[in-house]
């Protein structure tokens, strides 16, 4: 008799180690290792030898670096969405396309359980399982966090010892990490009391600020239509371009931020994120933005920008809402188009220099030099009209207290174009 399928998805790292071994001993079950390479530095022949070693039926190794940053990470960035303003989205952007990777897999193979190894505590987990109920409502979802005896990560480092499953956490080294093209997350271990500051050797991307050259290196990004496309002048994909950025902000301790974050779940957590790359691009989008969009367009766009973060921070990238957002960010768009001049130094990203053939400034309407486009007078009767209801709200409240020295010197005359109250 065929047993049941189950598509796990697999990193072999900690939790789904022990969980593949979970599961067969749990179910009596052919269990499906899906392993998705997001960018992350890793030996993905050595996770495949040892998801079969660990007992799985099938090992799939989903190479997803080129969808995740062109229909992913470039919509986020194009929004400017930043979750709580500081947090730039590295793991909630990817879940959404693992489960979708999942999903086909499971599709493909005729199974109808996936299982993760989010906690129950977490995010990842309603990540994962929002997008699998959105792509397919029939497939059902194992979360061993949520119904095992297993309690915490000191307990899985047990499990493994005793089942001889070969892992790389001890109880003083046990960060949970994330890594990505994007990003690295680090959570656990000495980060959960917050009046710890974090160890210096959790770096992995980035070097420390105090370890950064102490010489300022420039580097000029491309963008059109607000999709970065080049580096220094070379047109570049965006796999490329992405590694080559993480590397000049890995040199200079761009991008590491230790935060506490809101979670969907309703609890605080804390985090030490390294998103080098990342962080420059968001600089730079950002001031190329300043440059060409007008004011009204981007205070409405940064109003979007704060319910795009929060929808993918919270799983629900497979929405109409999302669809419907990302429509009106592709709008604003279409003449972000230019060039920045970003200065890299101990850990900053500045914007030094813009330019753009759409740019809405002008040097001959903003110079303090005399100039033949703008009447200063004008300004007078801008004003008047801009502060009327001030105004108007003055005198009013004067007479319902009864006075009338507004009211007796409302009568005027106008001198050369100045008005005078008497």
């Amino acid at each position: 008799m065929e047993k049941t399928k189950i598509v796990l998805a697999y990193s072999g790292g900690l939790d789904t180690s022990i969980i593949l071994a979970w599961l067969k001993e749990q179910y009596d079950c052919e269990v499906i290792a899906v392993c998705c390479n997001a960018g992350q530095k890793e030996d993905f022949a050595a996770i495949e030898a040892k998801a079969y070693k660990t007992g799985a039926s099938k090992a799939y190794i989903v190479d997803i670096q080129q969808e995740f940053v062109e229909d992913y990470i470039w919509p986020t960035l194009k929004a400017g969405a930043i979750y709580e303003n500081t947090y730039l989205l590295g793991t909630s952007m990817a879940r959404p396309l693992m489960a979708k990777k999942l999903v086909e897999i499971a599709e493909a193979e005729g199974a109808f359980y996936i299982c993760h190894g989010a906690t129950g505590k977490g995010n990842d987990q309603v990540r994962f399982e929002t997008t699998i109920k959105a792509l397919n409502p029939a497939i059902k979802v194992i979360a061993p966090w949520r119904i095992w005896d297993l309690q915490s990560r000191e307990d899985l480092i047990a499990y493994a010892a005793a089942h001889d499953i070969p892992i790389a956490q001890t109880v003083e080294k046990i960060y949970s990490r994330d890594e990505n093209i994007w990003h690295i997350s680090h959570e656990g271990g000495n980060l959960e009391n917050p009046w710890n500051e974090h160890k210096k050797d959790i770096h992995v991307l980035s070097v420390p600020i105090e370890d950064a050259p102490d010489e300022v290196e420039y580097v000029d990004i491309d963008f059109e239509k607000g999709i970065p496309c080049g580096i220094n002048g070379e047109k570049m994909d965006g796999v490329s371009l992405l590694n080559k950025l993480n590397e000049l902000g890995s040199k200079h301790g761009v991008g590491t931020i230790d935060i506490i974050e809101n979670r969907l779940v309703g609890m605080k957590s804390r985090g030490v994120y390294e998103t080098p790359g990342g962080t420059i691009l968001y600089a730079a989008h950002a001031a190329l933005e300043r440059l060409v969009l007008d004011r009204d367009t981007m205070q409405y766009k940064n109003i979007v920008a704060a319910k795009f973060s929060q929808m993918i921070y919270d799983g629900l990238w497979f929405t109409p809402l999302r669809e419907a957002i990302l429509a009106f960010v592709d709008k604003t768009q279409e003449e972000i188009t230019g060039t920045v001049k970003m200065k890299l130094y101990k850990g900053n990203a500045i914007a030094a220099a813009s330019k753009s053939i759409y740019s809405l400034y002008s040097e001959e309407y903003a110079t303090f030099s005399a100039d033949e486009v703008y009447n200063q007078y004008d300004a007078e009767g801008f004003i008047n009209l801009f502060s009327l209801p001030l105004k108007i709200r003055a005198i009013q409240k004067e007479q319902r207290e009864g006075g009338s020295k507004y009211k007796d010197k409302l009568e005027k005359k106008v001198v050369k174009g100045i008005d005078f109250i008497e």
